[in-house]
């Protein structure tokens, strides 16, 4: 049996970076359905996705599905002829519809008795005339969260579709998708490569983008990342790799090149996890730790180009970071002038809920629970008072309003400026303690007393 490589490449502008490997995944499932659904076989099928592009190489395709042979069944043979030896209306009336001649039919064995029938030699389908609308089909089967339209026409998809690229082994198959027509070019990095690139075959097509400083599988870029990031880190410290983030920051580059900057050392006065999230969250850095876990004042960030000054990048993205750490550091300067029992006043006016009052009054109710819970857990009762007393307070502080992932943990760095103890800054702290399944367990009793409180509250 013959068999050949099928490449599809849809280029796009930039996707999003959490949709496009999803979108190709989608689209690598539509089209090695159609082939099964035409009946030719293949190998591999590979997933090819950057922000410009969704790719899918089939590997081992049959250009040629085999024939087949189909039994049609019409009348029993007891129907087949009238008493006279002559043909029936049944059976004349079952070649006609079948477009042949009724001594043509044949005698076909069933469990239900022999039958009058026709065996007809259904000619496989070919791989090169029914791909284009096995791609057209799973196309537009691709799952796409908001769809825009760009231009006069009125074709839709997430982001303006600008190139078609269909072959099957050496020969380029014609499509029309989207107001374009499939070719053999494709297009290298925005920046770096060049703008069209024949591909000859499917064979090729990796290795001469890569030329053009595109590497087209997402899993290689997430490891090129990956072992950048890390040789950008001095022995005696640690690159804090979030697979999100290491996700994410794949999804907007088609060639990654990990560059280390800095920061002032000043803002490392400003609680961690605030530092972390802006570095994280904002700007998608990397950021890192010494030995004994704390925060080295330094980031790593990934550049979608190989810059002839790559200090030029670097500084550029130190004075991006610096204005965000310096919000951060204005704002827990800001919240410690006013103290957490200030604060808690303030949680009169926000409601909580229409029907169960202000954040005040459930604050009063995990009070009240939460003592109630002390003797059964064995937790002291004036800590639990002492922290249930202001346990909400940092959601109307500056930090938590810029930094709602930071919430009970800037409650925790307020109270221990507040001179409160370390076990009510913990139970603060805790008492959102697990956040998810498989979460941190509250370390106190005291903690554990006011995080059941909370959620017996909110049940």
């Amino acid at each position: 049996m013959s068999t050949d490589t099928v490449l599809f490449e849809l280029g796009t502008e930039e996707l999003p970076a959490g949709e496009y490997v999803v979108m190709a995944e989608a689209l690598c499932a539509g089209i090695c359905s159609g082939l099964q659904s035409h009946s030719l076989s293949h190998g591999e099928a590979k997933v090819l996705a950057t922000p410009r592009r969704l790719t899918v190489i089939v590997s081992d395709v049959a250009t040629n599905a085999a024939d087949t042979e189909q039994e049609i069944l019409g009348p029993p043979i007891a129907a087949a002829k009238t008493k006279e030896g002559e043909w029936s209306p049944a059976a004349i009336g079952f070649a006609k519809k079948q477009g042949v001649a009724v001594e043509m039919l044949d005698t076909i064995a069933t469990d239900k008795g022999d039958r009058l029938g026709l065996v007809k030699r259904v000619t496989g389908a070919v791989c090169a005339e029914v791909l284009p609308e096995i791609v057209t089909h799973a196309v537009a089967q691709i799952p796409v969260s908001k769809r825009m339209r760009w231009g006069r026409e009125r074709h839709e998809f997430l982001r303006p579709v600008q190139w078609l690229m269909l072959l099957l082994g050496d020969e380029s198959l014609e499509l029309s998708l989207f107001g374009l027509s499939s070719g053999r070019v494709t297009r290298g990095h925005r920046f770096h490569g060049k703008s069209e690139i024949t591909i000859p075959n499917p064979n090729c097509y990796q290795e001469m983008l890569r030329d053009e400083y595109v590497i087209a599988d997402h899993q290689e870029r997430k490891a090129m990342i990956r072992k950048q990031v890390e040789a950008l880190v001095s022995g005696d410290e640690t690159a804090v790799i979030d697979d999100g983030l290491l996700d994410e920051v794949t999804g907007l580059v088609e060639w990654p090149v990990a560059l280390r900057g800095a920061f002032d050392d000043d803002f490392l006065s400003v609680p961690r996890q605030a530092l972390v999230s802006s570095m994280r969250e904002h700007q998608k850095y990397f950021h890192i730790e010494a030995s004994d876990g704390s925060l080295v004042p330094a980031f790593i960030t990934i550049s979608n180009i190989e810059s002839n000054n790559p200090q030029a990048v670097v500084y550029g993205n130190e004075k991006v970071i610096r204005p965000r750490l310096a919000d951060a550091a204005f704002f827990f300067e800001t919240d410690k002038a006013t103290s957490l029992a200030v604060k808690s006043e303030r949680l009169e006016s926000v409601l909580f809920q229409r029907d169960l009052g202000t954040l005040a009054a459930k604050q009063r109710r995990i009070s009240r629970l939460a003592v109630a819970l002390c003797e059964e857990l064995g937790a002291d009762e004036a800590t639990v008072t002492g922290a249930a007393a202001v346990l909400k307070a940092d959601l109307v502080s500056d930090m938590v309003g810029e930094f709602p992932e930071l919430q009970g943990i800037a409650g925790r760095h307020y109270a221990l400026n507040d001179g409160l103890s370390d076990a009510v800054a913990d139970a603060i702290e805790q008492h959102y303690w697990p956040k998810f399944s498989g979460d941190q367990l509250p370390s106190s009793p005291e903690s554990a007393a006011v995080a059941l409180a909370d959620r017996l509250d909110t049940l």
